[in-house]
């Protein structure tokens, strides 16, 4: 699949429309326009903007559907704060989520 043809995806499951898109993206709606009336490849930074508007990374754009999980921002606070802690701190949390079953 190609970057547009992504794109076109990833809206299509959102219901979202070009405007919608420059909307939540933070672009200009000539920009989305653009890219879907002349087929124009998004720059890198365009793409991340697209990207980020879905809430996913550009690894996950370019990924299998298979692959992608989305996380709440819940989710993603918490998996932020995972990756800081000490190893240590990880196998404590972690025990005591074992034991909440």
């Amino acid at each position: 699949m190609d970057v547009i043809e992504r794109i076109d995806d990833l809206m299509k499951k959102r219901h979202w429309s070009d405007y919608r898109l420059a909307v939540e993206s933070g672009l200009s709606s000539s920009t989305i326009a653009n890219i879907h009336r002349r087929n124009t490849t998004p720059s890198i930074s365009t793409l991340e903007a697209i990207c980020s508007a879905f809430g996913i990374t550009l690894s996950q754009f370019f990924a299998d559907d298979r692959q992608i999980v989305q996380l709440s921002k819940e989710q993603q606070d918490l998996f932020n704060r995972w990756v800081s802690l000490t190893e240590k701190q990880k196998q404590i949390i972690y025990d005591l989520i074992k034991e909440m079953k």
